[in-house]
């Protein structure tokens, strides 16, 4: 199945790159593209994107606020942030908004292409070790108001299902996870899919994000 992309980015170099670069692939079309967050609800009624990939840094409204309103929507498109940074707290906002992961604008091309491709297939583009590291590096701003409402949401799962979530949190695979709590992958997964039912989140690294603010992670870890 043919993977549709929109781009939404105010630089038009960087939009006819990735146009080019994803336009090359077989398995990807790029349907359509934007300067700003204007006007993407429309585009997305309009064109069905699988997958939108989007600047943070825009005139008139920019990425943020443009994902936010994208992922309340019933059957959105995943959203990929492209930034030029790494550990970025306008990233992290995006990230629990429901974005699916974060491309950096320097990435090589066929890494682009292949995280396309993995977004497409409902798997988050940031591996455990990134994940991990921008929590830590930005998530300390504002952690003690965040704590409660984390804590109270949590209350919200089982014994196992809490165990689960700390896993996820830990950057834990479903493998690894099946492997600690004894508990096999499928077993795993239908855990995790009722965390995200119960949480009303999006994907794991908000599950990761929650945790963390929780203050259930064991940081000497």
């Amino acid at each position: 199945m043919t993977i549709r992309v929109l781009i939404v980015d105010d630089d038009p170099l960087l939009r006819a790159g990735l146009q080019l670069m994803l336009g090359g692939a077989p398995d990807i079309r790029v349907v359509g593209e934007a300067g700003d967050g204007t006007g993407v609800q429309a585009l997305i009624d309009r064109l069905s994107p699988d997958v939108v990939l989007m600047d943070i840094r825009m005139p008139t409204m920019d990425g943020l606020t443009a994902t936010e309103a994208i992922r309340r929507r019933p059957g959105a498109p995943e959203v990929v942030i492209l930034t030029t940074f790494d550990a970025d707290e306008h990233v992290l906002r995006a990230l629990r908004a429901g974005a699916a992961g974060f491309i950096l604008k320097d990435t090589p091309p066929a890494e682009i292409v292949e995280s396309v491709r993995r977004i497409a297939g409902g798997q988050p583009v940031l591996s455990p070790g990134v994940t991990k590291r921008l929590i830590t590096r930005v998530a300390s701003s504002g952690h003690d108001q965040r704590k409660g409402k984390a804590a109270e949401r949590i209350e919200a799962l089982n014994e196992r299902e809490r165990d689960i979530a700390v896993a996820v949190g830990e950057g834990k695979s479903n493998a690894e996870i099946s492997a600690a709590l004894y508990l096999s992958i499928p077993t795993v997964k239908t855990h995790v899919s009722r965390i995200l039912t119960k949480l009303d989140m999006n994907n794991r690294v908000q599950i990761a994000l929650l945790v963390h603010d929780a203050g259930l992670l064991d940081d000497t870890r």
